[in-house]
């Protein structure tokens, strides 16, 4: 008996390395926890594109909105790991959202980790009428007026909500908080002048401020944006200070480790690319080439990171 249960593990996992090997065979779906157009949508599809080039096959990207990215999250937690589910997931869902709401999926356990892609931080963009030319001005208006001015954010717990609310404990602001159903509609309110304050990543807010219709003040990364060279890094004027969010292809856990060297190849390879960097710095984001163990170390440090700043919010899931 114990030899036929020995041969039959070993005829599986002969059966399963060969697969990988063949892999990819068909096409493959790459879940985007948000809807189109925004950074982590560009990112994946720029990445699908790398990866149907470079590997033969189409890769085709499936936008799942919602709850955060926690919709697109649970999706994929619960698809076989073959290699023909992948996900380009950003940092909310690997902290922020599943300790500030009830999911269905583990952060650290559910997921194979590949490569990090691109980073950014948050920028505080405020409506063009308040009267101030930088962020020390703005500081200033806002202390003069605690309680009376209003920011928007893409949800309680969002990482629009917690960078903002970041930089205001750090200068000792006081603002009343305005969650929105996604940052899109915050944008609009506070180029609308319905809330004066919303952070936001840089490829959200570049036109609009080119357009006059938004001011720039500062950016949440340890240091300043090559697309936004004159928005000085928050932590220019308060030292150590950083809020940022990252987006990095993932999979389903238990994916073969063959198919896993493989796509962390390719986007190795990506990584070293001028073109690939040129795509990514025009959406303001800096690149982040990491190993899958690397980027696995990466989400565990940071789950532990912001699990401490959100409960000392008083935003944790009870």
């Amino acid at each position: 008996m114990k030899i036929v249960l020995r041969t039959l593990l070993i005829a599986c996992a002969l059966a399963t390395t060969a697969a990988a090997q063949d892999w990819p065979a068909k096409p493959v779906r790459v879940v985007v926890p948000y809807a189109p157009g925004g950074n982590t949508d560009q990112i994946a599809r720029l990445t699908a594109e790398r990866l149907t080039a470079a590997l033969g096959q189409q890769f085709i990207v499936d936008n799942r909105a919602g709850a955060g990215g926690a919709i697109a999250a649970d999706y994929v937690a619960k698809q076989p790991a073959d290699g023909y589910t992948l996900f380009v997931g950003a940092l909310s869902q690997f902290g922020p959202v599943p300790l500030t709401q009830k999911v269905g999926y583990d952060p650290i356990k559910d997921f194979t980790p590949i490569s990090n892609i691109g980073a950014n931080g948050f920028v505080i963009a405020v409506n063009a009428g308040v009267p101030v030319g930088n962020l020390k001005e703005f500081i200033e208006y806002v202390k003069a007026r605690p309680g009376q001015l209003n920011y928007g954010s893409g949800g309680a717990g969002s990482l629009t909500h917690l960078a903002a609310a970041l930089f205001l404990q750090r200068a000792g602001l006081n603002m009343v908080h305005v969650p929105y159903k996604g940052g899109a509609p915050a944008l609009a309110d506070t180029i609308g002048g319905q809330v004066q304050m919303y952070a936001g990543s840089p490829s959200e807010l570049i036109a609009h401020a080119k357009g006059g219709k938004l001011k720039l003040l500062g950016i949440t990364a340890e240091r300043r944006n090559a697309a936004l060279p004159d928005v000085p890094a928050i932590a220019e004027l308060y030292p150590g200070f950083k809020a940022e969010t990252w987006n990095g292809l993932l999979a389903p856990a238990g994916l073969p480790r063959p198919v896993v060297d493989r796509l962390a190849q390719e986007m190795q390879k990506a990584m070293k690319d001028p073109a690939f960097l040129d795509r990514l710095a025009k959406m303001g984001l800096d690149p982040v080439p990491t190993t899958p163990a690397e980027f696995g170390a990466s989400i565990r440090s940071e789950y532990a990171m912001w699990r401490d700043v959100i409960k000392a919010a008083g935003l944790a899931v009870e």
